[in-house]
């Protein structure tokens, strides 16, 4: 037993079931006592309310994976002249056998300006000490394909309306 293997969590990925329960959750998206960033947390705006747009119900529960050395998993994005790296993610479609589609999502601190990106690469790696100073979240066009049982853990961030169109 390990990280990703099939008997982890009766016979599928823990992490695989927590990116489905966020995905099931961000499609119905609609107050709870628990952890406040619990993933499993329903409806959808229940981590974070305070972070919400004015009138604006959220459509998209921020996470970020670990694989197994404990490392940020981290996808490309593009539009950005400064940074183009980012650990956060909002889940667009799980299939197969533990497959998923995430959507990169650009991040972003207010505090320092009109919605700054912040660069989370330090040369090779990803800058632990900057992830701090995430406070929001912009959408990308960019997403990348998944295997869910590679990797050990899944936390939740926030709840955020990104302006995401469903069809």
């Amino acid at each position: 037993m390990g990280c990703g293997k099939k008997d982890d969590f009766k016979g599928k990925s823990c992490v695989c079931e927590v990116v489905r329960a966020i995905k099931d959750i961000q499609d119905n998206a609609e107050d709870v006592c628990e952890c406040p960033s619990n993933c499993f947390l329903e409806p959808l705006g229940a981590i974070s309310p305070s972070n919400r747009k004015r009138h604006k119900r959220p459509d998209t529960r921020v996470f970020t994976l670990k694989t197994a050395d404990g490392s940020p998993f981290h996808a490309f994005f593009t539009g950005n002249d400064c940074a183009c790296v980012s650990i956060f993610f909002r889940v667009e479609e799980v299939f197969d056998n533990c497959c998923a589609v995430l959507r990169v999502l650009e991040p972003v601190n207010r505090k320092e300006g009109p919605d700054k990106t912040v660069n989370l690469a330090d040369d090779c790696c990803i800058d632990l000490r900057k992830v701090c100073e995430v406070d929001y979240f912009r959408s990308t066009n960019d997403c990348v394909t998944v295997d869910l049982t590679c990797f050990c853990a899944v936390q939740c961030i926030a709840d955020v309306d990104l302006d995401i169109c469903e069809d």
